[in-house]
């Protein structure tokens, strides 16, 4: 605690400034104070201002109480604690705050009491008489004046007893953090980034870092393992560590033709199947696994909804025995060419899995067993069922789409059942199916899209047409390599309910259709997007058509887009001059609408007698309506192997818009096929012909950029007579 020092007010009547603190004799200590800063340094520099000694030079006083307006001078108040009581108490206090005291007097700092308002008092500071006491050559400044940080609690207020000392302390300046920007970044973005990148590119960055190693391999970035584009560039150990880091994340696994895992699964198939639990789609076609890995991944994997397993020796029925009960929730299963399932394994699955939508079972025993087709009925689940290469009967088909012993319609002769909800039926290459089995379709598949019927070779016009009129959202059909069918059936597709939804047809090796039932198909069916018909009987006028057809689809000023696939080789009737048709459709550059014209009609009449004068304005538009530059779909053309390799390079000059290119192709090729056709000729004029046809295959050979029409010795491309040589001789000879 510091000493108290004893201050007086006293009034002066001469004009001096208030003394700085000091001792009685006058004299000034020799010890410096510390230098000071901030508001302490501010406070002494007021203090020093005030007593300043140039004040007087100036000719003004040092320090006044009042003013010549009768008002206080802030250089009157003593900025020292113990002053500063007496000077809020006079009345000079109430002019400086409106005549409202800010301090209620107090007996000890009350004025003299001769003091009034009126006079002009100058006030000094009076030190001790000690001349060992030392006063402190700065004074703090009032309490209740100090800032405080808002919302702390203010002090209460020392008494006059006691000193307070004001310490400000400023904070420390800390050196500037340094930013990692992928260090600071949350584990969710990082994940989110790395989702971005393909699997090849992740094993990659897996070298950079442990850190990195670590994040490569969590198990968020693995929740769908497809090896379908890098199966046979990945090594087995690095495929085992992705599977097991992504462990119950991984939810679709598509190990498709990884080979290399046939060791692996001996060794960490246990483990792999511990760890993936969560596996929705499963697909191991084309892979090489034990039995016993295939049983502990199933039972594993309650989940399974999509499973694909064709072509494994090692799946038996004891695997479908396992897919029965292990998995509820299967909608899709895949077993074609496993040859060691048969019927009665199917029949398990059919019968438990009450979500079964897609059974896909090629070269599968046991169709022909009229109890499994009869769950197939019961089953009225499913919207595919693909059983090509089978054993299949007509009994058994019935049995499939009627049951057994239905009841029949009195009017119709129908048998009266629920509607099959299948969309898409494979029942190519099934040679015992006739038209007695393929009736029972008709009027029971009314959901029916895609029907394949390829190579039944007992089937004919009758079922086909049957099933073709009751089913009015077929779009895609095969019948590929039917000999009984005829334009009969074309004709009954032009005009049935489902010809505008029609996008595929199949009718190769159809030797008995011609342009009789395919002009019909092209000009009933708008949506066609391909057509098959090699080896047929079809000629130039069904590519001509097409190609109508399609051109008919419009123009834009986007680059064109294959609209309609064409397979036309081995047809005898289909010559060079039909596929040039094609490629000129393709490339062909529409004219410009001509704008419509405005005809104006005024009649004028000049006199009572005379006849009236009728004048005809003719004003053109006046902006052109804008003109197409490429249509919007082409063909692209399959034909005979010789001419293949130019119908390709002028499709893809067309596809890319560029059509000036693709018209000297064509037209180029013209000439060189009409040139061939022509030296293969008999009789005279065969030597001129061969020269023409020569000439023609270098022009066609030749460069583009290369406008020379002439070949050697002067003969034309498009024919002419030789050309005298002229001599560089003497002008006079």
């Amino acid at each position: 605690m510091a000493a108290r020092v004893s201050d007086e007010v006293v009034p002066s009547p001469e004009e001096v400034s208030p003394a700085s603190p000091a001792s009685s004799n006058g004299q000034i200590p020799l010890e410096q104070p510390p230098k000071l800063k901030g508001r302490r340094k501010l406070l002494q520099s007021l203090q020093r201002m005030s007593s300043s000694p140039t004040l007087a030079r100036r000719g003004r006083s040092a320090s006044t109480g009042y003013r010549r307006d009768h008002t206080a001078s802030l250089s009157c108040v003593s900025l020292s604690s113990a002053a500063y009581s007496p000077c809020l108490g006079n009345g000079s206090s109430s002019q400086l705050y409106g005549s409202l005291n800010p301090r209620p007097a107090t007996p000890g700092c009350s004025g003299s009491p001769g003091e009034s308002q009126g006079t002009n008092h100058r006030i000094r500071l009076v030190g001790t008489d000690s001349p060992n006491i030392s006063q402190p050559r700065t004074a703090p400044m009032p309490f209740d004046l100090r800032p405080t940080s808002r919302g702390s609690p203010r002090r209460e207020v020392p008494e006059d007893d006691d000193v307070v000392d004001t310490d400000i302390t400023l904070p420390e300046s800390q050196p500037a953090k340094s930013l990692d920007f992928w260090g600071d970044m949350p584990q969710e973005l990082k994940t989110e980034i790395f989702h971005y990148l393909t699997p090849q590119e992740i094993v990659r960055c897996s070298a950079v870092s442990k850190k990195w190693n670590e994040m490569c391999y969590d198990g968020q970035l693995w929740t769908k393992v497809d090896t379908a584009e890098y199966y046979q560039k990945i090594p087995s150990d690095v495929l085992v560590k992705l599977i097991t880091s992504g462990g119950p994340f991984v939810r679709d696994l598509n190990l498709r033709g990884c080979v290399q895992l046939r060791d692996k699964w001996s060794s960490d198939g246990e483990r792999i199947s511990d760890l993936c639990r969560n596996v929705v789609n499963f697909s191991l076609e084309g892979c090489r696994i034990d039995k016993t890995s295939i049983h502990y991944f199933m039972l594993r994997n309650p989940r399974l909804e999509y499973i694909n397993l064709s072509g494994l020796s090692s799946v038996t029925n004891s695997a479908m025995k396992i897919i029965a009960q292990s998995c509820p929730q299967l909608e899709t299963l895949n077993i074609s060419w496993c040859n060691n399932v048969d019927n009665k394994g199917l029949h398990r699955v059919v019968q438990s899995c009450e979500r079964l939508k897609d059974l896909r079972a090629s070269e599968i025993r046991g169709f022909d067993d009229p109890d499994f087709a009869l769950a197939l009925f019961e089953r009225n689940s499913l919207e595919r069922l693909i059983m090509s290469r089978t054993d299949l009967s007509d009994q058994s088909l019935k049995t499939m789409i009627h049951g057994v012993d239905p009841i029949l319609d009195v009017l119709t002769d129908r048998p009266i059942v629920p509607s099959r909800k299948f969309r898409h039926l494979d029942l190519h290459q099934c040679p015992a199916v006739t038209d007695d089995g393929l009736k029972s379709l008709a009027h029971n598949v009314p959901y029916l899209e895609g029907l394949q019927v390829s190579q039944c070779s007992e089937l004919t016009d009758e079922s086909i047409i049957d099933v073709i009129r009751t089913t009015p959202n077929l779009s895609h059909l095969e019948l590929e390599d039917l000999p009984d069918l005829t334009n009969g059936t074309l004709i009954a597709l032009a005009t049935a309910p489902c010809a505008q939804q029609l996008e595929h047809l199949n009718v190769s090796y159809c030797e008995s259709l011609s342009d009789i039932g395919m002009l019909q198909v092209m000009k009933g069916c708008p949506r066609l997007r391909s057509v098959e018909m090699d080896n047929t009987r079809v000629s130039d006028l069904t590519l001509m058509e097409a190609s109508y057809r399609v051109r008919r689809r419009g123009y834009s000023e986007a680059l064109p887009k294959v609209g309609m696939r064409l397979v036309v080789f081995d047809c005898a009737n289909v010559t060079w001059a039909g596929v040039k048709e094609v490629l000129m459709s393709n490339a062909y550059i529409p004219r410009a609408r001509k704008p419509a014209s405005t005809v104006v009609t005024v009649t004028q009449t000049s006199g009572a007698d005379s006849s009236p004068m009728t004048t005809t304005f003719v004003t053109p538009a006046s902006t052109p309506s804008p003109s197409p530059t490429y249509a919007s779909q082409i063909i692209q053309l399959k034909c005979f192997y010789g001419w293949q390799m130019t119908v390709d390079e002028h499709t893809k000059r067309v596809l890319r818009g560029d059509l000036a290119s693709a018209n000297r192709l064509d037209r180029k090729w013209g000439d060189y096929m009409m040139a061939t056709e022509e030296a293969g000729a008999v009789g005279a004029g065969a030597r001129r012909r061969r020269r023409r046809a020569r000439e023609a295959e270098r022009l066609y050979n030749a460069d583009e950029d290369d406008d020379d029409t002439y070949g050697v010795s002067g003969i034309s491309a498009l024919g002419g007579r030789r050309r005298r040589a002229q001599s560089g001789g003497c002008m006079v000879m």
